[in-house]
């Protein structure tokens, strides 16, 4: 079998079986990366703040910056233009029937909004901003949501770790608290043999009298 050959089979069974490949068959293919290829990928900011690079941004900085470059979608205050996201505001709303999942209002951590826009922003133009115009658009955010002052200047030494929601983000704990609907050994006594159907739509007349008796109008679009 040539070398080709024989690489295409390893990565086939690789593919089919993952970690069945035996560590000490080499395919020959690609090359270790090099150390400026793996900084330009690893650009995670993590709640601690690990990862956040050398550099400052103010509040008044990152309002021209926002002006011309995210105001087009998320309006001239974060309130959101259209359909896109609102990024300010919402405060108290999270328990009512319209909640606003803003910075301010949700948002557990401010690293979470240095990592987004270092990632992802301006749309289109993903990862052209440098570290100073990150912090100051996150430094003019963090302001908008009533979070820092308005002279603030933001950097990696005090930038900080918790928003006022994040005490209310926790572990996931069903394997404690909802166990029971799906243990493994679920409890069979008293259950009925198998699921039958009681009654239909039809059947029960859940249309309006109104509609029924109207003839000129077309049913509803609901249950009949």
């Amino acid at each position: 079998m040539s070398k080709s050959a024989k690489a295409i089979v390893l990565l086939a069974l690789a593919a089919a079986f993952p970690g069945a490949a035996c560590a000490s068959e080499k395919v020959g293919l690609g090359r270790p990366a090099l150390s400026e290829e793996i900084k330009a990928w690893d650009i995670d900011v993590r709640p601690d703040g690990q990862g956040l690079p050398e550099g400052k941004g103010s509040v008044s900085d990152g309002e021209a910056l926002f002006q011309t470059k995210c105001s087009i979608c998320h309006g001239e205050f974060g309130e959101g233009a259209g359909r896109w996201p609102v990024l300010a505001g919402g405060k108290d709303s999270l328990t009512s029937d319209r909640p606003e999942k803003t910075i301010g209002s949700f948002w557990p951590y401010a690293s979470t909004v240095y990592d987004y826009i270092h990632r992802a922003m301006p749309f289109g133009e993903a990862q052209s901003l440098n570290p100073d115009e990150v912090y100051a658009l996150t430094a003019y955010l963090m302001n908008l949501n009533d979070l820092v002052p308005s002279d603030f200047v933001l950097s990696r030494e005090n930038f900080p770790k918790d928003l006022p929601n994040e005490k209310n983000f926790y572990d996931d704990d069903r394997e404690t608290t909802e166990k029971a609907f799906w243990r493994t050994d679920p409890c069979m006594s008293n259950c009925k043999a198998k699921v039958e159907v009681t009654g239909h739509a039809a059947i029960l007349d859940v249309t309006p009298d109104d509609q029924k008796d109207n003839k000129d109008e077309k049913p509803s679009a609901g249950v009949e």
